[in-house]
């Protein structure tokens, strides 16, 4: 149990991590981009091989599908709803700067849906975690570093949205502690709400949590990574996918 709080706290902190850092200093877009584009390709390497390939090896392809393709095919209908919200700026869209009262009643509605948004993109990264502790299990590190290399930018840009929508300094380190914390409880409950299940029902489970991360990383984070880095980031994901395939078989 503490495992899995201590590991869902420490991959979620470096979304606080990265909003500090967009509070403090002015990071160049292309920098931002690189980063979400190395963590694209650690997740997308993070969830093939550790949660389907796995998966595979306790059950069978039906369950993977049926987990798989219903957290990715979740995921994109929540994404559709929370987007006309103002959820898709969480991946640092720019957008007018909030000046009369109308406006700013606009941006808080839109700075809500960037923080649900956010809270949306984490919750199934650490959950993947808690469920790889399952049955005493020792943490993966592949996992842990994905999640965390593609948290940081996740921090940088929803903060700069949040900032663009009215919100001040201190809400929105309140609202990511929040992120961290929803993040610690949702990698705990991976970890003990399924410790008795079978293994199909894991498979399940698992494939679910990473095929809403392939919907994520496929519509927020890579679309914004080539914007911001160009063609260049190509290659760092290609670099993301073989540092997670490394470190899964260290």
């Amino acid at each position: 149990m503490w495992n899995a709080l201590f590991w869902g706290t420490f991959a979620a902190s470096a979304t606080l991590f990265g909003a500090i850092l967009a509070l403090k200093v002015t990071i160049p877009k292309r920098i931002i981009g690189y980063i979400m584009a190395l963590g694209t390709g650690a997740l997308i390497g993070a969830t093939t091989y550790e949660l389907l390939e796995e998966s595979l090896e306790i059950s069978g392809i039906i369950e993977v599908a049926i987990g798989f393709l219903g957290g990715a095919l979740l995921f994109t209908i929540l994404d559709y709803f929370i987007s006309h919200r103002g959820g898709h700026q969480r991946k640092g869209v720019d957008r007018p700067s909030v000046k009369d009262s109308k406006q700013q009643e606009e941006g808080k509605s839109s700075g809500m849906g960037i923080f649900i948004g956010s809270v949306m993109d984490t919750l199934p990264e650490s959950a993947m975690i808690g469920m790889s502790l399952i049955g005493g299990a020792k943490v993966s590190l592949a996992l842990v570093v994905s999640v965390f290399i593609s948290n940081i930018p996740e921090g940088l840009a929803s903060t700069v949205g949040l900032r663009k929508s009215g919100f001040t300094k201190k809400k929105i380190l309140f609202m990511w502690v929040l992120v961290v914390f929803f993040s610690a409880l949702s990698s705990l409950a991976g970890a003990t709400l399924l410790e008795e299940a079978s293994n199909s029902i894991k498979a399940i489970v698992s494939c679910f949590a990473g095929g809403a991360i392939i919907a994520m990383v496929a519509s927020t984070m890579m679309p914004e990574a080539y914007k911001e880095g160009g063609p260049t980031v190509g290659f760092v994901t290609s670099l993301g996918v073989f540092i997670s395939l490394w470190l899964h078989h260290m």
